[in-house]
């Protein structure tokens, strides 16, 4: 790859190759010479060191590049697990990345991004990674949320990647910040491999393909194929796959990816219900991380486990839930529960084999007002919640997704 001095990529090249690593450097050891100059790390690996500098000055130029066309980065927390000795888990931790990690991130953009253009060059059918625009009902329920906070997304019923970031930066000073982010990251559509490239909105990017990791990702394993049959000169009409074998190829990865996200997400589950068997009946504080017809998610502070408080565990009320506002409202306390706010709730069960958990309130909230009710000592009236996501009634305590909190797509991936 050739990049000018302002890091824009101008040229690729591809051939066959094979790769031997011989410094066989980790993040934590890149991090701690590049970032924080370690002098034993330093001179182990003096003859790579002037090589990383190069690397990590041009991680920096693609960094502002990034930043200049306007690719979406959304800031969310990626966990790990701690097991002890005894192979138990110990504690629930967020991953941290630094500039080690982004220094490869953005050179797999790149190669990603010269496999795709090399390939559309040329005419050759393949998969791409596309991530389409916001759909018009997507926009339109966002636009009614915004609308309610003051704020507004630039490009009316088109906007870009870079209206989105634009939005994301003018807000990340508020305190419901977290809030408007979770937000806008549930407006976007889901990426999906097809062989029709029609770019990649969230990256910004016109063309892009995944290419940078064969070994464990079958569409990049199809687009080596592809820069192979390209590379032994035959003529394209021999490729051994049609554009019906690649549209059907692309429609069962992209089913894979989901069934694959899913199968992480039951694991974590799993794991994050263990955790919390012994604290069963303990508080915690909490931010609302989802709110349905039927309840609302709550996600514990620094532990990063969620579960859900059923419609029947909260105040005896009417609750009328709006899917716009993200909030559930009592029709005669006035009392409101809101994507971002934040509750103490103490565990009452959980269930490894459902992989869920139930909270319900630790603290009883009295008197009407905005954002807080409570019912009187007589008012034994039934709790339902009610409006355009339709009503849930009154019932037995539910269980859902609870273990492994929030479904997040992941932070624009590719």
């Amino acid at each position: 790859l050739y990049f000018d001095a302002d890091g824009n990529l101008f040229r690729s090249r591809f051939f066959e190759a094979v790769m031997n690593s011989h410094a066989r450097l980790t993040y934590a050891k890149v991090g701690a010479m590049l970032l924080d100059g370690d002098p034993a790390l330093c001179a182990e690996y003096a003859a790579v060191l002037p090589h990383l500098h190069d690397l990590y000055g041009l991680y920096q130029l693609l960094h502002t590049a990034r930043a200049e066309r306007g690719a979406i980065d959304f800031d969310t927390v990626e966990t790990r697990f701690r097991f002890d000795d005894q192979g138990k888990l110990a504690a629930i931790e967020p991953m941290v990345r630094h500039d080690a990690h982004k220094v490869i991130e953005e050179c797999m953009l790149a190669a990603n991004v010269a496999a795709a253009r090399h390939l559309l060059r040329h005419k050759m059918p393949a998969l791409y990674r596309i991530h389409e625009k916001p759909s018009a009902q997507k926009l339109t329920d966002l636009s009614e949320f915004l609308g309610e906070l003051g704020l507004r997304l630039e490009g009316g019923e088109s906007p870009t990647a870079k209206d989105y970031a634009n939005l994301l930066d003018r807000v990340k000073v508020r305190p419901d910040f977290h809030v408007i982010q979770v937000v806008l990251l549930r407006s976007m559509m889901q990426a999906v491999y097809s062989d029709n490239n029609v770019g990649h909105f969230g990256l910004a990017f016109p063309a892009y393909a995944h290419f940078t990791s064969p070994i464990r990702r079958y569409p990049d394993l199809m687009v080596h194929r592809a820069i192979k049959h390209l590379l032994s000169g035959e003529a394209l009409e021999a490729f051994d796959y049609t554009h019906q074998h690649l549209t059907a190829m692309g429609e069962h990865c992209s089913a894979t990816e989901r069934r694959a996200d899913d199968a992480t997400r039951d694991a974590a589950d799993t794991l994050k219900c263990e955790y919390m068997l012994d604290k069963v009946g303990e508080s915690f504080d909490g931010v609302i991380s989802g709110v349905n017809s039927f309840g609302i998610f709550v996600e514990l502070d620094g532990i990063y486990v969620s579960g859900l408080v059923h419609i029947t565990a909260l105040d005896y009320d009417y609750f009328h839930f709006d899917p716009i506002g993200h909030r559930l409202t009592g029709e005669r306390t006035g009392r409101v529960y809101r994507l971002g706010d934040t509750l103490r709730v103490k565990v009452a069960a959980v269930s490894i084999d459902d992989r869920k958990i139930d909270f319900i309130l630790a603290e009883k909230i009295e008197g009407p007002g905005k954002g807080r009710g409570g019912a009187g000592k007589g008012d034994r009236r039934p709790r339902k919640a009610s409006g355009k996501g339709g009503k849930a009634e009154a019932g037995p305590s539910a269980r859902t997704d609870g273990g492994g909190g929030r479904r997040k797509r992941r932070r624009n991936k590719g």
